[in-house]
Order: structure tokens, then C-alpha cells, then sequence
């Protein structure tokens, strides 16, 4: 498995506003090879913003690669500028590879 997750920071009193953008959006995931699944995970609130990730598992680093390079990211990411005035700074790409996995 191959698991990337972006963190966001997102200002205190945005947090409906962040959420309703990630609900409503069309990621476009469900149709691409290799996608296994995503979540959008809400943290904790420090510093005036409340922390959330997604996290979205891949079966390899290859299905990841060959989705940032296709149609169907391009059109999940469209809109990615927008509602800047809700993050408190850009969102950090962090990605995992599996090592061990129990079910």
C-alpha cells in the first residue's frame, strides 16, 4: 500500500465552509486504477486553526504517480486555489509506504 495525506490548516470559523468544499467536490478517485480509498480526518484545534488531513491509499507508488499525471487530477485539483482566505498557510504533502499491514 502507498498512502499520501496532505495536512490543512484551517482557520478557526471556516471549518463548515472547508468541509462543504471537500464534501461537494468531484475527486474523480472512484474511477482511477489503483485507488484503494480516501478519508478527510478532522484534528485538533491549537494556535487559531483546527487541524484536518486527508489521506487517500493507493495499491502502489506507480497508480499514485500515473493519477497526479492524468485528466482526472487535473479536474479533482481545478478549483485548488480558491478559498485561500480559509488556510492558515499551504497545505503539506507528506506520503507512506507500507512496511507492514494487519487486517
Amino acid at each position: 500500500m502507498y498512502l499520501t495525506m496532505n495536512r490543512f490548516r484551517v482557520k478557526a470559523g471556516h471549518e463548515a465552509e472547508f468541509e462543504t468544499v471537500w464534501k461537494t467536490r468531484d475527486s474523480h478517485l472512484k474511477s482511477v486504477p489503483g485507488f484503494v480509498a480516501f478519508h478527510l480526518l478532522k484534528g485538533p484545534e491549537r494556535d487559531g486553526h483546527i487541524l484536518y488531513a486527508s489521506h487517500t491509499a493507493w495499491e502502489s507508488e506507480e497508480a499514485f504517480t500515473a493519477w497526479t499525471k492524468s485528466e482526472a487530477f487535473r479536474a479533482a485539483h481545478a478549483g485548488a486555489g480558491a478559498h485561500k482566505e480559509m488556510y492558515d498557510g499551504p497545505p503539506e504533502l507528506e506520503i507512506f509506504e507500507s512496511v507492514q499491514s494487519l487486517s
